[in-house]
């Protein structure tokens, strides 16, 4: 075999390997995001057109995540915020519209005294997506009925829901250990 041949087949088998390591190296990069995302991983997707851009997209909000100073609530605090939670759903009974209202606006507290910033929905909701991904959907949906309910076009059945909806996330941030 002559030089130039051996360096044609050395070259060629260095591109294929460093093809083969950018493959594994991106599909490893995707599972991550999606063992961290959770269905809000496919939802992104689809609302960014492509896995690409999702992808930046999603790399994106944990880089301004890491950003944050999360904390964990000292005992008290979430004892007291509990009791709140407890008050909220106690006041159901007689006023549910105002109710699901007052669970978004003490879910909103929540997460601004554990460190998030509140500049809007849909900016929590991304800002959320990082640590608390498997539960956006709970948060989206009770969001939407809250949103409703202000019309009135919403039954009783729907704002009860958004009440168990608001109640997912409101725990998860609670008792949330992981974020330091």
């Amino acid at each position: 075999m002559s030089n130039s041949m051996l360096i044609t087949v050395i070259v060629i088998a260095a591109v294929v390997v460093i093809a083969v390591c950018v493959g594994l190296w991106m599909m490893s990069r995707r599972r991550r995001l999606q063992q961290r995302f959770g269905p809000e991983y496919d939802r992104t997707v689809e609302a960014e057109g492509g896995r690409m851009a999702a992808e930046r997209d999603l790399r994106a909000r944990e880089e301004r995540h890491a950003g944050f100073e999360l904390k964990e609530l000292p005992s008290e605090r979430r004892h007291q915020y509990a009791r709140e939670w407890s008050g909220v759903q106690e006041r159901f009974v007689d006023r549910p519209e105002g109710s699901v209202g007052e669970a978004d606006e003490l879910v909103t507290r929540l997460m601004h005294e554990r460190g998030y910033p509140a500049e809007g929905f849909s900016r929590q909701v991304r800002d959320l997506s990082v640590e608390h991904g498997r539960t956006l959907e709970h948060y989206r949906a009770a969001h939407d009925v809250k949103e409703r309910s202000g019309t009135g076009r919403t039954t009783t059945e729907e704002l009860r829901g958004a009440m168990v909806h608001y109640r997912a996330l409101f725990e998860e941030l609670l008792d949330d250990q992981r974020s330091r």
